[in-house]
């Protein structure tokens, strides 16, 4: 589980094809505190640490992606110098800063506009319409990693708000209308939804 606080911005160093893609990854964690099997949420998907090496400041990590992660998420178009949202898991008795994120990306959204508002951004983005339904205002979601609070809905697009220390501490300062982002829904309304089919 996850709160969506970023903790670092990786960037990709290296792809390559075995049986699955794997992704080696710089980071400024200190590598001794990485467990091989431990997870780490890159821009939204929960990854699973399967190499590490370097020192603190210089340090990187490897993960493997499924081809389930591949069709969900924006990992099926990074490339080296690609630059990943990361957060490791939370701790019991931590403060949750966010909110519980799983680190499973249920689709992928278009970024539609960037907007400044003051010393906000505003970001409107449009999602698939089969997720359109989760997202409601005021409720939480985790885009790329971060959890964030939609301000509106129409239909299947939304909108949020960024800080200006979000945009300096992720990957979201450098947003612009086109990208695409992994987009997960709030688990309440994941199972709210499931269970109304049952009503």
């Amino acid at each position: 589980m996850f709160t969506g606080i970023i903790s670092d911005v990786g960037t990709i160093q290296l792809v390559t094809q075995r049986g699955d893609k794997s992704f080696k990854i710089t980071t400024a964690y200190d590598p001794s505190t990485i467990d091989i099997g431990a997870s780490i949420a890159c821009s939204g998907p929960c990854l699973t640490v399967v190499a590490k090496g370097g020192r603190a400041g210089e340090a990187w990590f490897s993960v493997d992606v499924s081809p389930e992660t591949l069709d969900k998420s924006t990992a099926s178009v990074w490339a080296v110098g690609t630059r990943l949202n990361l957060e490791r898991p939370l701790k019991v008795g931590e403060e949750i800063g966010g909110h519980i994120v799983s680190g499973h990306v249920d689709g992928i959204g278009e970024v539609l506009q960037v907007k400044p508002e003051g010393d906000h951004t505003r970001i409107v983005i449009r999602a698939p319409k089969a997720l359109a339904k989760f997202i409601a205002p005021k409720g939480s979601i985790a885009l790329d990693g971060i959890s964030l609070t939609v301000n509106e809905v129409e239909r299947d697009t939304f909108g949020v708000n960024i800080i200006p220390h979000t945009a300096k501490a992720t990957t979201w300062g450098a947003l612009k209308p086109g990208d695409k982002v992994n987009i997960e829904i709030d688990m309440l309304a994941r199972y709210l939804a499931r269970l109304k089919e049952f009503a």
